[in-house]
Protein backbone atom coordinates (compact mmCIF):
# COMPACT_ATOMS: atom_id res chain seq x y z
CA UNK A 1 0.00 0.00 0.00
CA UNK A 2 2.74 2.42 0.94
CA UNK A 3 4.64 1.49 -2.20
CA UNK A 4 1.67 2.38 -4.42
CA UNK A 5 1.28 5.70 -2.55
CA UNK A 6 4.89 6.52 -3.26
CA UNK A 7 4.40 5.84 -6.95
CA UNK A 8 1.34 8.10 -7.09
CA UNK A 9 3.07 10.94 -5.23
CA UNK A 10 6.19 10.80 -7.38
CA UNK A 11 4.03 11.27 -10.47
CA UNK A 12 4.59 9.83 -13.90
CA UNK A 13 8.16 9.48 -15.07
CA UNK A 14 9.36 11.97 -17.72
CA UNK A 15 9.73 10.21 -21.00
CA UNK A 16 11.75 11.59 -23.91
CA UNK A 17 13.43 14.44 -21.95
CA UNK A 18 16.01 16.14 -24.23
CA UNK A 19 19.21 17.80 -22.91
CA UNK A 20 19.75 21.53 -23.70
CA UNK A 21 21.80 21.96 -26.88
CA UNK A 22 25.44 22.96 -26.33
CA UNK A 23 26.25 26.56 -27.25
CA UNK A 24 28.58 26.85 -30.27
CA UNK A 25 32.09 28.01 -29.47
CA UNK A 26 31.91 31.01 -31.82
CA UNK A 27 28.31 31.94 -31.20
CA UNK A 28 29.35 35.52 -30.45
CA UNK A 29 30.14 35.92 -34.16
CA UNK A 30 26.41 35.69 -34.87
CA UNK A 31 25.88 39.03 -33.14
CA UNK A 32 26.40 42.32 -34.94
CA UNK A 33 28.83 43.54 -32.25
CA UNK A 34 31.03 40.46 -32.47
CA UNK A 35 31.12 40.46 -36.26
CA UNK A 36 31.80 44.19 -36.32
CA UNK A 37 34.72 43.73 -33.93
CA UNK A 38 36.24 41.08 -36.18
CA UNK A 39 35.85 43.24 -39.28
CA UNK A 40 37.36 46.32 -37.64
CA UNK A 41 40.27 44.43 -36.06
CA UNK A 42 42.65 44.83 -39.08
CA UNK A 43 42.01 48.57 -39.06
CA UNK A 44 42.69 48.72 -35.32
CA UNK A 45 45.96 46.87 -35.76
CA UNK A 46 47.03 49.28 -38.50
CA UNK A 47 46.14 52.27 -36.31
CA UNK A 48 48.17 50.84 -33.43
CA UNK A 49 51.16 49.96 -35.64
CA UNK A 50 51.33 53.11 -37.76
CA UNK A 51 49.82 55.77 -35.48
CA UNK A 52 49.85 54.96 -31.78
CA UNK A 53 53.19 53.15 -31.75
CA UNK A 54 55.09 55.97 -33.56
CA UNK A 55 53.53 58.56 -31.25
CA UNK A 56 54.53 56.57 -28.16
CA UNK A 57 58.06 56.01 -29.48
CA UNK A 58 58.36 59.71 -30.29
CA UNK A 59 57.42 60.53 -26.71
CA UNK A 60 60.03 58.07 -25.42
CA UNK A 61 62.83 59.26 -27.71
CA UNK A 62 62.08 62.90 -26.81
CA UNK A 63 63.55 62.26 -23.35
CA UNK A 64 66.83 60.81 -24.65
CA UNK A 65 69.94 62.25 -26.30
CA UNK A 66 69.96 59.65 -29.08
CA UNK A 67 71.91 60.57 -32.20
CA UNK A 68 74.12 58.93 -34.78
CA UNK A 69 77.03 59.64 -32.42
CA UNK A 70 75.46 57.74 -29.52
CA UNK A 71 73.65 55.06 -31.51
CA UNK A 72 70.44 53.43 -30.34
CA UNK A 73 72.09 50.66 -28.30
CA UNK A 74 74.39 50.79 -25.28
CA UNK A 75 77.60 52.77 -25.62
CA UNK A 76 81.15 52.64 -24.28
CA UNK A 77 83.43 55.03 -22.40
CA UNK A 78 86.09 56.92 -24.36
CA UNK A 79 88.47 59.61 -23.13
CA UNK A 80 88.44 61.68 -26.31
CA UNK A 81 89.52 65.33 -26.69
CA UNK A 82 85.83 66.26 -26.69
CA UNK A 83 85.27 64.45 -23.39
CA UNK A 84 88.24 66.25 -21.86
CA UNK A 85 86.76 69.59 -23.00
CA UNK A 86 83.46 68.66 -21.36
CA UNK A 87 85.31 67.93 -18.12
CA UNK A 88 86.90 71.36 -18.30
CA UNK A 89 83.97 73.50 -19.50
CA UNK A 90 80.95 71.83 -17.91
CA UNK A 91 82.39 70.42 -14.70
CA UNK A 92 85.30 72.82 -14.10
CA UNK A 93 87.81 69.96 -13.71
CA UNK A 94 90.59 71.24 -15.94
CA UNK A 95 93.35 69.72 -13.81
CA UNK A 96 91.79 66.26 -14.02
CA UNK A 97 91.38 66.61 -17.79
CA UNK A 98 95.03 67.63 -18.09
CA UNK A 99 96.19 64.66 -16.03
CA UNK A 100 94.13 62.23 -18.07
CA UNK A 101 95.21 63.71 -21.38
CA UNK A 102 98.92 63.68 -20.69
CA UNK A 103 101.02 60.50 -20.83
CA UNK A 104 101.54 58.92 -17.40
CA UNK A 105 104.12 56.30 -16.49
CA UNK A 106 103.11 53.55 -14.08
CA UNK A 107 105.42 50.76 -12.90
CA UNK A 108 103.17 47.71 -13.07
CA UNK A 109 103.29 44.00 -13.85
CA UNK A 110 102.28 44.60 -17.45
CA UNK A 111 105.31 46.80 -18.07
CA UNK A 112 107.66 44.35 -16.30
CA UNK A 113 106.36 41.51 -18.46
CA UNK A 114 106.97 43.64 -21.57
CA UNK A 115 110.59 44.22 -20.45
CA UNK A 116 111.09 40.47 -20.07
CA UNK A 117 109.83 39.93 -23.63
CA UNK A 118 112.23 42.63 -24.88
CA UNK A 119 115.06 40.70 -23.14
CA UNK A 120 116.05 43.67 -20.98
CA UNK A 121 118.74 42.99 -18.40
CA UNK A 122 117.26 41.17 -15.38
CA UNK A 123 119.02 43.54 -12.94
CA UNK A 124 117.12 46.44 -14.50
CA UNK A 125 113.85 44.56 -14.20
CA UNK A 126 114.58 43.72 -10.56
CA UNK A 127 115.46 47.34 -9.86
CA UNK A 128 112.15 48.57 -11.31
CA UNK A 129 110.23 45.84 -9.51
CA UNK A 130 111.22 47.49 -6.21
CA UNK A 131 109.24 50.56 -7.38
CA UNK A 132 106.16 48.54 -8.32
CA UNK A 133 103.00 50.68 -8.17
CA UNK A 134 104.74 54.07 -8.38
CA UNK A 135 103.33 56.66 -10.82
CA UNK A 136 105.27 59.38 -12.63
CA UNK A 137 103.55 62.36 -14.25
CA UNK A 138 106.31 63.12 -16.77
CA UNK A 139 108.63 61.11 -18.98
CA UNK A 140 111.67 63.03 -17.75
CA UNK A 141 111.09 62.05 -14.11
CA UNK A 142 110.63 58.38 -14.99
CA UNK A 143 113.71 58.23 -17.22
CA UNK A 144 115.76 59.84 -14.46
CA UNK A 145 114.74 56.96 -12.16
CA UNK A 146 115.77 54.45 -14.84
CA UNK A 147 119.18 56.04 -15.23
CA UNK A 148 119.71 55.95 -11.45
CA UNK A 149 119.42 52.16 -11.38
CA UNK A 150 122.57 50.23 -10.38
CA UNK A 151 122.77 48.79 -13.88
CA UNK A 152 122.47 51.92 -15.93
CA UNK A 153 121.11 51.29 -19.47
CA UNK A 154 122.05 53.30 -22.53
CA UNK A 155 119.86 56.10 -23.87
CA UNK A 156 118.13 53.93 -26.48
CA UNK A 157 117.22 51.29 -23.91
CA UNK A 158 115.93 53.98 -21.53
CA UNK A 159 113.50 55.13 -24.22
CA UNK A 160 112.30 51.56 -24.83
CA UNK A 161 111.78 50.96 -21.12
CA UNK A 162 109.82 54.19 -20.62
CA UNK A 163 107.58 53.36 -23.58
CA UNK A 164 106.72 50.01 -21.98
CA UNK A 165 105.35 51.76 -18.88
CA UNK A 166 103.47 54.58 -20.71
CA UNK A 167 99.82 54.53 -19.63
CA UNK A 168 98.19 57.48 -21.40
CA UNK A 169 94.37 57.37 -21.45
CA UNK A 170 94.01 59.76 -24.39
CA UNK A 171 91.52 58.24 -26.90
CA UNK A 172 91.38 55.05 -24.82
CA UNK A 173 88.05 53.19 -25.04
CA UNK A 174 86.56 51.05 -22.27
CA UNK A 175 83.62 48.67 -22.43
CA UNK A 176 82.38 49.39 -18.91
CA UNK A 177 82.51 52.08 -16.26
CA UNK A 178 84.46 49.74 -13.98
CA UNK A 179 87.26 49.36 -16.52
CA UNK A 180 87.36 53.14 -16.97
CA UNK A 181 87.63 53.75 -13.22
CA UNK A 182 90.37 51.15 -12.82
CA UNK A 183 92.47 52.78 -15.53
CA UNK A 184 91.84 56.28 -14.17
CA UNK A 185 92.69 55.28 -10.61
CA UNK A 186 95.96 53.71 -11.83
CA UNK A 187 96.94 57.19 -13.03
CA UNK A 188 95.36 59.18 -10.20
CA UNK A 189 94.62 57.04 -7.14
CA UNK A 190 93.14 60.01 -5.26
CA UNK A 191 90.11 60.53 -7.49
CA UNK A 192 87.12 61.87 -5.57
CA UNK A 193 83.54 60.60 -5.99
CA UNK A 194 82.55 63.81 -7.81
CA UNK A 195 85.46 63.43 -10.23
CA UNK A 196 84.52 59.80 -10.89
CA UNK A 197 80.89 60.73 -11.58
CA UNK A 198 81.91 63.58 -13.89
CA UNK A 199 84.36 61.32 -15.71
CA UNK A 200 81.68 58.68 -16.29
CA UNK A 201 79.20 61.22 -17.68
CA UNK A 202 81.72 63.06 -19.85
CA UNK A 203 83.23 59.97 -21.46
CA UNK A 204 80.03 57.95 -22.03
CA UNK A 205 79.39 57.63 -25.78
CA UNK A 206 75.93 56.00 -25.58
CA UNK A 207 72.51 57.58 -25.14
CA UNK A 208 70.96 58.43 -21.80
CA UNK A 209 67.70 59.76 -20.39
CA UNK A 210 67.58 63.54 -20.26
CA UNK A 211 65.32 66.59 -20.42
CA UNK A 212 67.99 68.76 -22.04
CA UNK A 213 66.17 68.58 -25.39
CA UNK A 214 63.32 70.74 -24.09
CA UNK A 215 65.73 73.08 -22.30
CA UNK A 216 67.61 73.47 -25.56
CA UNK A 217 64.36 74.17 -27.42
CA UNK A 218 63.50 76.97 -25.02
CA UNK A 219 66.92 78.61 -25.04
CA UNK A 220 67.83 78.18 -28.71
CA UNK A 221 67.48 81.38 -30.79
CA UNK A 222 66.50 79.25 -33.78
CA UNK A 223 63.35 78.05 -32.03
CA UNK A 224 61.60 81.42 -32.09
CA UNK A 225 62.48 81.99 -35.74
CA UNK A 226 61.16 78.57 -36.76
CA UNK A 227 58.04 79.04 -34.60
CA UNK A 228 57.31 82.43 -36.16
CA UNK A 229 57.79 80.97 -39.65
CA UNK A 230 55.37 78.16 -38.82
CA UNK A 231 52.69 80.51 -37.43
CA UNK A 232 52.96 82.78 -40.47
CA UNK A 233 52.87 79.83 -42.90
CA UNK A 234 49.85 78.17 -41.28
CA UNK A 235 47.87 81.40 -40.77
CA UNK A 236 48.50 82.81 -44.25
CA UNK A 237 47.85 79.56 -46.12
CA UNK A 238 44.79 78.72 -44.02
CA UNK A 239 43.09 82.11 -44.22
CA UNK A 240 43.93 83.00 -47.82
CA UNK A 241 43.55 79.63 -49.55
CA UNK A 242 42.37 76.67 -47.46
CA UNK A 243 39.24 78.42 -46.18
CA UNK A 244 38.95 81.82 -47.89
CA UNK A 245 39.72 80.95 -51.52
CA UNK A 246 38.14 77.50 -51.13
CA UNK A 247 34.88 79.08 -49.98
CA UNK A 248 35.03 81.58 -52.87
CA UNK A 249 35.41 78.73 -55.37
CA UNK A 250 32.58 76.76 -53.80
CA UNK A 251 30.18 79.73 -53.83
CA UNK A 252 31.18 80.69 -57.37
CA UNK A 253 30.52 77.19 -58.70
CA UNK A 254 27.16 77.10 -56.90
CA UNK A 255 25.78 79.86 -59.11
CA UNK A 256 26.85 78.33 -62.45
CA UNK A 257 25.31 75.31 -64.19
CA UNK A 258 26.19 71.87 -62.84
CA UNK A 259 28.21 70.64 -65.83
CA UNK A 260 30.62 73.62 -66.07
CA UNK A 261 30.81 73.70 -62.27
CA UNK A 262 31.84 70.02 -62.16
CA UNK A 263 34.55 70.54 -64.79
CA UNK A 264 35.82 73.62 -62.92
CA UNK A 265 36.05 71.68 -59.65
CA UNK A 266 37.90 68.80 -61.32
CA UNK A 267 40.49 71.22 -62.70
CA UNK A 268 41.01 72.79 -59.28
CA UNK A 269 41.29 69.33 -57.71
CA UNK A 270 44.26 68.37 -59.93
CA UNK A 271 46.93 69.83 -57.55
CA UNK A 272 45.76 67.50 -54.78
CA UNK A 273 45.71 64.29 -56.83
CA UNK A 274 48.95 65.06 -58.70
CA UNK A 275 52.22 63.54 -57.37
CA UNK A 276 53.95 66.08 -55.17
CA UNK A 277 57.25 65.82 -57.08
CA UNK A 278 55.66 66.56 -60.47
CA UNK A 279 53.46 69.28 -59.01
CA UNK A 280 56.40 71.13 -57.43
CA UNK A 281 58.58 70.63 -60.53
CA UNK A 282 55.95 72.50 -62.56
CA UNK A 283 56.21 75.42 -60.14
CA UNK A 284 60.00 75.29 -60.35
CA UNK A 285 59.83 75.31 -64.13
CA UNK A 286 57.71 78.44 -63.80
CA UNK A 287 60.16 80.16 -61.40
CA UNK A 288 63.61 78.99 -62.60
CA UNK A 289 65.98 81.49 -64.22
CA UNK A 290 65.43 79.55 -67.46
CA UNK A 291 61.72 79.02 -66.77
CA UNK A 292 58.56 80.51 -68.19
CA UNK A 293 58.40 83.55 -65.89
CA UNK A 294 61.98 84.65 -66.64
CA UNK A 295 61.51 84.03 -70.38
CA UNK A 296 58.34 86.13 -70.42
CA UNK A 297 59.73 89.02 -68.35
CA UNK A 298 62.93 89.03 -70.40
CA UNK A 299 60.88 90.60 -73.21
CA UNK A 300 60.35 93.62 -70.96
CA UNK A 301 64.02 94.02 -70.05
CA UNK A 302 63.86 92.24 -66.69
CA UNK A 303 66.90 90.01 -66.23
CA UNK A 304 66.32 86.28 -65.67
CA UNK A 305 66.66 84.98 -62.12
CA UNK A 306 65.39 82.23 -59.87
CA UNK A 307 62.20 83.89 -58.71
CA UNK A 308 61.48 81.23 -56.11
CA UNK A 309 64.75 81.62 -54.17
CA UNK A 310 65.74 85.15 -55.17
CA UNK A 311 64.58 86.60 -51.84
CA UNK A 312 62.81 85.56 -48.68
CA UNK A 313 59.64 87.39 -49.80
CA UNK A 314 59.53 85.53 -53.12
CA UNK A 315 60.19 82.23 -51.39
CA UNK A 316 57.24 82.77 -49.03
CA UNK A 317 54.96 83.74 -51.91
CA UNK A 318 55.71 80.52 -53.76
CA UNK A 319 55.54 78.33 -50.63
CA UNK A 320 52.08 79.70 -49.77
CA UNK A 321 50.87 79.42 -53.38
CA UNK A 322 52.14 75.84 -53.77
CA UNK A 323 50.59 74.65 -50.49
CA UNK A 324 47.51 76.84 -50.84
CA UNK A 325 46.35 75.44 -54.17
CA UNK A 326 46.50 71.92 -52.72
CA UNK A 327 44.51 72.89 -49.62
CA UNK A 328 41.98 75.04 -51.49
CA UNK A 329 40.88 72.09 -53.64
CA UNK A 330 39.80 70.04 -50.63
CA UNK A 331 38.03 72.94 -48.94
CA UNK A 332 36.24 73.73 -52.19
CA UNK A 333 34.76 70.22 -52.41
CA UNK A 334 33.61 70.21 -48.78
CA UNK A 335 32.03 73.67 -48.96
CA UNK A 336 30.43 72.90 -52.34
CA UNK A 337 28.88 69.70 -50.94
CA UNK A 338 27.59 71.59 -47.90
CA UNK A 339 26.04 74.30 -50.09
CA UNK A 340 24.47 71.62 -52.29
CA UNK A 341 22.79 70.15 -49.19
CA UNK A 342 21.01 73.43 -48.39
CA UNK A 343 17.30 73.18 -49.38
CA UNK A 344 16.75 74.94 -52.69
CA UNK A 345 13.49 76.32 -51.41
CA UNK A 346 15.46 78.78 -49.30
CA UNK A 347 17.18 80.21 -52.37
CA UNK A 348 13.87 80.33 -54.29
CA UNK A 349 12.16 82.14 -51.44
CA UNK A 350 15.04 84.60 -51.16
CA UNK A 351 14.88 85.30 -54.90
CA UNK A 352 11.14 85.92 -54.70
CA UNK A 353 11.73 88.34 -51.84
CA UNK A 354 14.26 90.21 -54.02
CA UNK A 355 17.43 89.19 -52.16
CA UNK A 356 20.67 89.81 -54.00
CA UNK A 357 23.39 87.17 -54.32
CA UNK A 358 25.41 88.75 -51.55
CA UNK A 359 22.37 88.69 -49.27
CA UNK A 360 21.81 85.01 -50.08
CA UNK A 361 25.44 84.27 -49.28
CA UNK A 362 25.34 86.21 -46.01
CA UNK A 363 21.98 85.02 -44.65
CA UNK A 364 21.65 81.51 -46.16
CA UNK A 365 24.99 80.01 -47.21
CA UNK A 366 27.37 81.21 -44.49
CA UNK A 367 25.12 80.21 -41.53
CA UNK A 368 24.89 76.68 -42.98
CA UNK A 369 28.68 76.43 -43.39
CA UNK A 370 29.59 76.75 -39.72
CA UNK A 371 30.19 73.00 -39.27
CA UNK A 372 32.15 72.58 -42.56
CA UNK A 373 34.26 75.64 -41.70
CA UNK A 374 35.07 74.07 -38.31
CA UNK A 375 36.09 70.80 -39.93
CA UNK A 376 38.18 72.41 -42.69
CA UNK A 377 39.87 74.78 -40.23
CA UNK A 378 40.78 72.02 -37.77
CA UNK A 379 41.86 69.52 -40.40
CA UNK A 380 43.82 71.96 -42.52
CA UNK A 381 45.55 73.47 -39.47
CA UNK A 382 46.82 70.04 -38.43
CA UNK A 383 47.68 69.25 -42.05
CA UNK A 384 49.70 72.45 -42.48
CA UNK A 385 51.50 71.95 -39.17
CA UNK A 386 52.76 68.59 -40.39
CA UNK A 387 53.11 69.56 -44.05
CA UNK A 388 56.59 68.95 -45.40
CA UNK A 389 56.59 67.60 -48.99
CA UNK A 390 55.86 70.77 -50.96
CA UNK A 391 58.10 73.01 -48.84
CA UNK A 392 60.94 70.49 -48.86
CA UNK A 393 60.81 70.04 -52.62
CA UNK A 394 60.40 73.74 -53.44
CA UNK A 395 62.69 75.74 -51.14
CA UNK A 396 64.00 73.19 -48.60
CA UNK A 397 63.72 75.91 -45.96
CA UNK A 398 65.74 78.45 -47.97
CA UNK A 399 66.97 80.92 -48.75
CA UNK A 400 69.09 80.96 -45.60
CA UNK A 401 66.43 79.26 -43.48
CA UNK A 402 63.82 81.94 -44.27
CA UNK A 403 61.10 79.34 -44.97
CA UNK A 404 62.21 76.75 -42.39
CA UNK A 405 58.97 75.64 -40.73
CA UNK A 406 58.63 73.37 -37.70
CA UNK A 407 57.95 70.08 -39.51
CA UNK A 408 60.80 70.71 -41.94
CA UNK A 409 63.13 71.53 -39.03
CA UNK A 410 62.22 68.18 -37.46
CA UNK A 411 63.17 66.43 -40.69
CA UNK A 412 66.46 68.31 -40.97
CA UNK A 413 67.31 67.63 -37.31
CA UNK A 414 66.44 63.96 -37.04
CA UNK A 415 66.72 62.58 -40.56
CA UNK A 416 68.85 64.77 -42.80
CA UNK A 417 71.29 67.56 -41.98
CA UNK A 418 74.50 68.94 -43.41
CA UNK A 419 76.60 68.11 -40.33
CA UNK A 420 75.84 64.40 -40.63
CA UNK A 421 75.05 63.91 -36.92
CA UNK A 422 71.35 63.05 -36.90
CA UNK A 423 69.85 64.05 -33.55
CA UNK A 424 67.00 61.60 -33.01
CA UNK A 425 66.22 62.69 -29.46
CA UNK A 426 66.12 66.41 -30.22
CA UNK A 427 64.02 65.83 -33.34
CA UNK A 428 61.60 63.67 -31.33
CA UNK A 429 61.29 66.45 -28.74
CA UNK A 430 60.40 68.91 -31.50
CA UNK A 431 57.82 66.45 -32.87
CA UNK A 432 56.30 65.97 -29.40
CA UNK A 433 55.92 69.74 -29.03
CA UNK A 434 54.18 69.81 -32.43
CA UNK A 435 51.73 67.12 -31.28
CA UNK A 436 50.90 69.15 -28.15
CA UNK A 437 50.38 72.29 -30.26
CA UNK A 438 48.02 70.40 -32.57
CA UNK A 439 45.94 69.08 -29.65
CA UNK A 440 45.72 72.52 -28.04
CA UNK A 441 44.64 74.17 -31.31
CA UNK A 442 41.99 71.48 -31.92
CA UNK A 443 40.48 72.06 -28.47
CA UNK A 444 40.61 75.82 -29.06
CA UNK A 445 38.74 75.47 -32.38
CA UNK A 446 36.06 73.29 -30.77
CA UNK A 447 35.60 75.95 -28.12
CA UNK A 448 35.63 78.82 -30.60
CA UNK A 449 33.02 77.27 -32.89
CA UNK A 450 30.84 76.14 -29.95
CA UNK A 451 31.06 72.44 -30.79
CA UNK A 452 28.38 71.44 -28.26
CA UNK A 453 25.81 73.68 -29.93
CA UNK A 454 26.66 72.19 -33.31
CA UNK A 455 25.97 68.59 -32.26
CA UNK A 456 22.88 69.24 -30.11
CA UNK A 457 19.65 67.65 -31.37
CA UNK A 458 17.17 69.99 -33.07
CA UNK A 459 14.19 70.90 -30.95
CA UNK A 460 11.80 69.37 -33.46
CA UNK A 461 13.23 65.90 -32.61
CA UNK A 462 12.49 66.16 -28.89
Amino acid sequence: MSASRDIVESGPARIGTRAAPARPRFAWLNSSKGLGLVLIMPALLLVIAFFLAPVILTGVFAFTNMSTATGITGGAYQISPGALRVLTDRYGMGELAERLGQPTYVVDEQGLAALAEMEIDQDIIDGLKRRLGETFSSRRDFERVIRDLPTRPNTRTVKRISDAFSRSLANARFASAGALMSAAEAIDPELTDDEKAALREATYTGWSWTTDNFRRLITSPQTMRILFNTIFFVAATLLIFNTGFAMLLAIATHYIPDRPAGIFRIIWFLPRISPAVIYVLLWKWLAWDTGFLSAFLDNFGIRPRNWMLDSAFNAWVFVILINGFVGASMGMLIFASAIKAIPQSLFHAASVDGAYRWQQIRHIILPHLKWPILFVTCYQTLSLLTSIEQTLLSTDGGPGGATEIWSLAIYHTALNNYAGNLQYGYGAAMALVLVVIGIVLSLLYLRLFNYRALIIKPRIEH
